[in-house]
């Protein structure tokens, strides 16, 4: 939304860009933009059944002793199951509804995984039963020491550090279009957050039920909604994507407002289970998140991850998932969860300073779809309430883009999840290093990816006469503008559809008489 002030009565012309104005007046209205490029995604076409054949045999599954995984079969009767459970000594700790009643079956003593999981593929009760695998946060220990000046290249490079001018996200030129994303909420699959943080807790979502900040499952069973970190990794991606911004304080997060849901199922150790993942996925599914940021994962195919992200996706929710930090190509040997051939998810490769491809990332011209700034990234810290750090891999190169999608979903609220992300990809700056590496072959680029801001500017008037105005936008967007005498009531005075530059011109034939009148331009619903 843009502003200008007709001069006619006053001798001075002033043009001013909405965005310090937003808060106060909350319009938002936005229609569904045309897509420019539409990158080649594979079509969805139901629940995969069936695990793909890789490479993965080549490395060491690791899962939890104690429990698996079980999808009943679609015609199968609950209580005949539950008997079968009975005969076994299973518990089933809890049930996924919402997933096709996808349950979490703890084993007896004495039972090994692998026998217990053939009992049940046996039954002929079940869709499948597997091991609920280990995944762990996608992050590396730094090889240089921490930062302590707060240099956020990765938003702004100026060629600090030895750095490449503009190997960066743009996120002051974004940052002229949209700051905020207040109403959207993202969720945190990950470690916890200090949500106490001085960056962090005016950003933290509020679960209106019990006040909390989220949800930890990593407390033997009883779930709690203190979601307190004991790790710093999920604080570390929560302030990348959301630290509190304009307050004066530590760092600045792509999204300056944004409302953090905390979700722990990572224990201390960087470790966590994909049942718990999958509970924090149906959590943040049913209270309201329209974005998910997970950076974590491991090699290990989980049918039950798979079809908890595909509710998700369901929902209109967007799946955003670290690479992996091994240097792999996820094309043969696939990193789960950004590996999943899902259309809600966005999966993201780590650069440097210098707009390489982190050394140790992993890559995919198929199954990796975009990178961001990923090393030596200066973020929130769980240590204090004031503690700041350095961190690298790309579990810090996710939440770049998982600010931008927030801003994109605040700016676009109409368009889907597949018309957001295929904006999103549509904007990458193409790089050398990356192609042939992932699909865009290029780094997110968040100034591309919102679009550019509103602006209205005066034409000269000719011969005395009536006002002109320039407007310069999104290209093929309807606008519409509006006029008020006092800037309290506003009437359309005129819509018009951009052409492919993005502008289109005003004449206001009403205005040759008037007293001042103002103007203003917003995106039409």
């Amino acid at each position: 939304m843009c502003f200008y002030n007709d001069p006619s009565s006053t001798g001075e012309c002033r043009s001013f860009i909405l965005k310090n104005l937003i808060p106060v007046i909350g319009f938002r209205f936005f229609k569904t933009a045309l897509v420019l490029l539409c990158l080649s995604m594979t079509q969805l076409t139901g629940l995969a059944q069936v695990p793909p054949s890789s490479a993965k045999a080549q490395l060491t599954s690791r899962f939890r002793a104690d429990r698996i995984l079980v999808r009943p079969k679609a015609d199968t009767n609950l209580a005949a199951l539950a008997n079968f459970h009975a005969a076994q000594k299973a518990q089933v700790t809890r049930t996924f509804e919402g997933i096709d009643n996808l349950q979490i079956v703890r084993l007896p003593k004495g039972e090994t995984v692998p026998g217990f999981i053939r009992r049940y593929e046996q039954s002929g009760l079940v869709e499948y039963a597997e091991p609920d695998y280990i995944v762990h946060v996608a992050a590396t220990t730094p090889n240089d020491p921490y930062y302590t000046n707060g240099t956020l290249w990765g938003l702004n490079n100026t060629g600090q550090n030895g750095g490449t001018v503009d190997a960066d996200i743009d996120a002051p030129e974004g940052w002229d279009v949209l700051t905020s994303a207040s109403n959207i909420v993202v969720a945190v699959l990950d470690t916890g957050v200090r949500y106490t943080h001085e960056d962090l807790a005016e950003n933290m979502w509020v679960n209106p039920n019990d006040g909390g900040h989220g949800l930890n499952v990593v407390t033997n069973g009883n779930d709690s909604n203190n979601p307190e970190d004991d790790h710093g990794h999920g604080t570390m991606v929560a302030g990348i994507l959301g630290a509190v911004g304009n307050n004066g304080k530590g760092v600045v997060g792509v999204a300056w407002r944004v409302q953090i849901m905390a979700c722990k199922f990572v224990d201390n150790f960087g470790y966590g289970s994909t049942s718990d993942a999958i509970t924090c996925l149906e959590y943040a599914r049913t209270n309201g998140a329209k974005i998910i940021n997970a950076s974590w994962g491991d090699y290990d195919y989980s049918l039950s991850l798979s079809n908890a992200i595909y509710s998700a996706r369901n929902a209109g929710i967007i799946f955003v998932a670290a690479a992996g930090n091994d240097l792999r190509n996820t094309d043969i040997i696939p990193f789960y969860p950004a590996s999943y051939d899902l259309d809600n998810i966005v999966s993201v490769a780590a650069t440097t300073r210098t707009d390489d491809l982190v050394s140790y990332s992993n890559f995919g011209v198929t199954n990796v779809d975009l990178a961001a700034p990923g090393t030596n990234i200066y973020s929130t810290d769980f240590l204090s309430d004031s503690a700041y750090s350095t961190d690298e891999g790309t579990s810090m190169a996710a939440p770049h883009v998982t600010g931008t999608l927030a801003l994109m979903l605040a700016k676009y609220a109409t368009e889907t999840h597949q018309q957001i992300i295929n904006r999103l990809l549509s904007a990458t700056d193409p790089l050398p290093a990356l192609s042939g590496k992932c699909v865009t072959g290029g780094r997110l680029n968040f100034q591309k990816a919102i679009g550019p801001p509103i602006r209205l500017t005066a034409i000269p008037p000719v011969n005395n006469g009536p006002f002109q105005l320039h407007l310069s936008g999104d290209p093929n967007r309807t606008y519409i503008i509006q006029v008020a005498t006092n800037l309290t009531y506003w009437s359309p005075v005129f819509t018009n559809i951009t052409g492919t530059n993005g502008t289109f011109d005003f004449t206001d034939n009403q205005s040759t008489n008037s007293t001042q009148r103002f103007y203003r331009a917003l995106s039409a619903p």
